[in-house]
């Protein structure tokens, strides 16, 4: 039996046996991308682009902040607001998820060495697969549409968060960990009032990564079904519609650019 034979049977194995792991998850992907879609809709998309305006300057100042109007007002203009607010919820769903189940095992593994023996050749395969790869278990486990996209989106971002968690905690100077712990500090209090807060800068920049990776695998999910951006470019290669795939590879680019410019802010305040 090869290899690739064991893998597809695992994962029917997975698909006739574990579909009451599967409907929960899709579930709550599909509403949570629906809700933030739905209250990004509600908003009237001038004051929706002045927000993010106010945002970018608040957290990258006044340059960023120009390019970040310049940038949603050209998507608007080009007529692909609404393709862009859904490529931009599904990013922000996939980064929640990855992050909030990427940093508590950055966390462990920092602290763990046993742990990190085990989750680091996991990570290599995670991110040495190729970005296709993870589309074909999230269209059997789920189908077609946006939360196979989703679901794939959010492994393929999610090695970054726990990497860089586990480097930011362990690049604390041990001298530092030493002082803390000699006033007698609990292992609780070390980890949330001396490691995570130095470790942040580390942290945040994976938070970067993650959401980068998590923009380049929404696009490529239009593959499988998925809306926004991706499928306006899927669309314009299928159909060799020139101008349309230069406009939306354009939004993508311009949105691309606007994400990296305020979180990666976010690391550098705390620097």
């Amino acid at each position: 039996m090869t290899i690739g034979k064991i893998f597809a049977n695992i994962v029917n194995w997975m698909k006739d046996n574990l579909d009451f792991i599967f409907t929960p998850i899709k579930f709550l992907i599909d509403y949570s991308v629906d809700g933030i879609v739905l209250v990004l809709s509600l908003i009237p998309g001038l004051l929706l682009l002045l927000l993010i305006t106010a945002l970018a300057n608040y957290l990258s100042g006044r340059k960023v902040a120009i390019f970040t109007f310049i940038g949603l007002f050209t998507i608007n203009f080009m007529g692909y607001w609404d393709q862009m607010v859904l490529t931009l919820s599904m990013v922000m769903v996939s980064t929640i998820i990855a992050v909030i189940v990427g940093i508590p095992v950055g966390i462990y593994s920092a602290r763990h060495e046993r742990v990190d023996s085990a989750v680091r050749p996991i990570l290599d395969l995670m991110q040495t697969l190729p970005a296709y790869v993870y589309l074909i278990p999230a269209v059997l486990f789920f189908q077609l549409g946006t939360v196979p996209g989703v679901f794939a989106t959010i492994i393929f971002s999610m090695p970054p968060a726990v990497r860089l968690t586990n480097l930011g905690i362990r690049q604390v100077p041990g001298d530092v960990v030493e002082a803390a712990e000699s006033f007698g500090t609990t292992s609780k209090q070390l980890l949330f009032k001396v490691q995570l807060p130095l470790a942040k800068p580390t942290i945040m920049a994976g938070l970067n990564q993650t959401i980068m990776l998590a923009l380049s695998m929404v696009v490529i999910s239009a593959m499988i079904g998925a809306k926004g951006l991706g499928l306006e470019v899927y669309n314009s290669i299928t159909q060799l519609k020139i101008g349309q795939g230069f406009e939306s590879g354009i939004s993508i680019v311009i949105l691309a650019m606007v994400l990296d410019r305020i979180t990666h802010a976010l690391g550098t305040n705390e620097n």
